[in-house]
């Protein structure tokens, strides 16, 4: 497994981590066991949400792994708020409170190494949150504090206010879908592709030292479904990725995340997988890096166009 630096946290993190937000489709102890393969794995970094299964996720982490002080020091966690499903994104000090010690309940333990705020709220007042971060900081409940789905803009007006740097930001990214890269690679161009949608939000990070955490790495539009074997959809793609996972003797997920991680931006991927042979495979990807060529006959062999 390699590591990073998870911006400038100087948390050295593991460059897969574990989404967990579908634990509770497996029993506890199936799902202690999908836990003990990603740490046997290498994986140290362990990403949660309050909103993932209403809260249970979080609950049924801590019960597979018997969290206790000896177990919580092997780990990196990170949970996220702000989300209130269809109600509304809420980035008051006193809802942002509330979320981390309902989460530090759930996962039974004393602090989060990483809080990150879900969605961009609009409504945001940065003093606000900046209190909130201040507080949680000072009570030792969260150590560093991110975002995920922001864009530069949204990161610097938060970040006038905050004492701390933001250490990340996670966004969808994958062979699909990546229009951070598809706009870098056509600037001046007068295409959909050149369409600067985010704001730059690869190189912001970049040179802002932020970590970007890829979600979704295997999905094509939101949650539409997977590229991997669809031979209907993507039918040059899985031919090229098969190729070379044949070449180097891993698995096509495996290529799918060493596409991620041969980005110089040292991205962190997040795979959701409830199935360990899977995440075995998935994390062979820490032995391949893609020569230049290969990385840009995947993203050729995805649609893409380089002008």
């Amino acid at each position: 497994m390699k590591y990073i630096q998870l911006g400038t946290s100087g948390l050295n993190v593991s460059q897969i981590a574990l989404g967990c937000m579908r634990l509770t489709g497996l029993s506890v102890e199936d799902a202690g066991k999908l836990i003990g393969t990603a740490m046997e794995q290498g994986i140290n970094f362990f990403d949660h949400a309050d909103i993932y299964a209403n809260g249970e996720a979080e609950s049924h982490f801590a019960k597979a792994v018997k969290m206790s002080p000896s177990v919580r020091e092997k780990m990196i966690i990170q949970s996220k708020c702000s989300i209130r499903p269809g109600v509304c994104y809420d980035f008051s000090k006193e809802h942002i409170l509330s979320s981390v010690d309902a989460s530090l309940k759930r996962l039974n333990t004393e602090y989060l190494d990483v809080l990150l705020l879900h969605r961009p709220d609009t409504l945001m007042e940065p003093e606000e949150v900046a209190e909130a971060f201040h507080t949680l900081k000072e009570q030792g409940k969260v150590r560093y504090f991110g975002v995920s789905n922001q864009n530069p803009m949204q990161m610097e007006l938060l970040s006038r206010y905050c004492e701390d740097k933001l250490v990340t930001d996670q966004l969808q990214f994958s062979i699909t879908n990546c229009g951070m890269v598809d706009a870098g690679l056509n600037v001046n161009m007068v295409n959909q592709a050149g369409v600067v949608r985010d704001g730059g939000v690869l190189e912001y990070c970049r040179l802002k030292q932020i970590t970007i955490q890829a979600w979704s790495p295997f999905q094509y539009g939101v949650f539409e479904g997977v590229f991997l074997g669809n031979m209907e959809k993507y039918p040059k793609l899985n031919q090229v990725i098969d190729r070379i996972a044949e070449q180097y003797g891993v698995t096509n997920s495996a290529i799918a995340v060493a596409w991620i991680s041969r980005h110089p931006a040292a991205l962190q991927t997040i795979v959701g997988t409830t199935n360990r042979g899977r995440l075995e495979d998935i994390c062979a990807s820490s032995d391949v890096r893609l020569t230049r060529e290969e990385w840009y006959e995947i993203y050729l062999a995805a649609g893409k166009d380089l002008p």
